[in-house]
């Protein structure tokens, strides 16, 4: 059932939405299906070009976020990408019908434009989007699916998978007004860039794994006559 050329699907959201198990579930269903699919994840916390992600991230270069701004950390994503683009899914990309992204590039518009003015962000996707699909040559993603989450409902996914020790979270995670900066950045993104926002919780808890993955496969199907 080969597509011709892949598709790349991105699912992002906050953290605690079920990036990385609805990504899994997605390729595994498609597989499934008879395509060719396989997911990629970002950071790659296992390779070396993630070393100033992961020192941003555990608050090396500050206590904030807000401590490096929104160009020079976007930067130690990118790179991060681009690196794994050429030392692994980008040598056989165009073999398979779809590629899943648990976060990428959208992932820059979610939490560093957040620190930004709202208005600059025009200016900051259009560099973002030249800088990494133009100039660093990694592809851009053929749809985008952004997990919404109550943050109240990700606050308690995020406390219970750290078991309450909150030395363990990073520095996004610890700040609760800044990850509601980043779900407005994700709204934009929503009404501007044609992003597709997929309701995870309702009245406090979160829907079943089963039942967002069900919704998520029948978006595909229809998008790309999956």
């Amino acid at each position: 059932m080969p597509q011709g050329k892949c598709k790349l699907i991105v699912i992002d959201g906050l953290d605690g939405s079920g990036k990385a198990t609805q990504s899994k579930l997605l390729a595994q269903r498609l597989n499934d299906l008879g395509y060719r699919a396989r997911t990629v994840s970002f950071p790659d916390y296992d390779s070396d070009s993630s070393a100033l992600v992961r020192m941003y991230l555990g608050g090396q270069l500050g206590d904030s976020p807000d401590d490096v701004n929104a160009y020079a950390a976007s930067s130690f994503y990118a790179v991060d990408r681009v690196a794994s683009y050429i030392n692994s899914w980008g040598r056989d990309y165009a073999g398979y019908d779809y590629m899943i992204a648990d976060r990428y590039t959208t992932s820059n518009i979610i939490h560093q434009m957040a620190k930004l003015p709202e208005n600059e962000r025009e200016d900051y996707v259009n560099w973002l989007f030249d800088y990494e699909y133009n100039r660093l040559g990694i592809p851009a993603p053929d749809m985008v699916i952004f997990l919404d989450v109550d943050p109240d409902v990700s606050q308690k996914l995020i406390y219970g998978r750290y078991k309450g020790d909150e030395s363990k979270k990073d520095i996004h995670e610890k700040d609760f007004a800044y990850l509601l900066r980043c779900r407005k950045s994700a709204m934009y993104a929503i009404e501007n860039l044609g992003w597709i926002s997929v309701e995870c919780s309702q009245n406090g808890s979160m829907r079943t794994i089963e039942d967002i993955g069900d919704q998520l496969l029948a978006m595909i199907k229809e998008l790309f006559d999956a």
